[in-house]
């Protein structure tokens, strides 16, 4: 068993929103780790989870967030948690890469409603 996880030896990459990447380091149906990554002015369309918690921690870049209608704005190396139910969605409005690891728990396999 590989203990020392990362982009370059995660169990896949997948692409997702638009054109942003995204490596499963950990996807287990209790819990997934996902490093992603957005280029600059991208976004993804607002949804919720029904179970799944998640919290984003940014590393590189700044991330803005629409939850329940209240925007906030993240620098690298702060974190954010959302609640299961809630509506939200993640955006790239700067000019720069946008880095981040997701963990969601549960995982958000088959728990994600498109809301636009």
């Amino acid at each position: 068993m590989n203990r020392i996880l990362s982009k370059d030896n995660c169990l896949s990459h997948y692409k997702w929103g638009d054109n942003c990447d995204g490596w499963n380091l950990i996807s287990k149906p209790e819990a997934a780790v996902k490093q992603e990554l957005m280029p600059a002015q991208t976004a993804e369309k607002l949804h919720f989870h029904t179970f799944a918690e998640q919290f984003f921690y940014i590393l590189k870049g700044e991330a803005t967030f629409l939850i329940e209608g209240e925007t906030f704005t993240l620098k690298a190396n702060s974190g954010l948690k959302i609640k299961a139910g809630d509506k939200h969605k993640i955006m790239n409005k700067g000019i720069d890469d946008l880095e981040f690891i997701l963990f969601s728990y549960p995982s958000t396999q088959n728990d994600r409603t498109d809301c636009e």
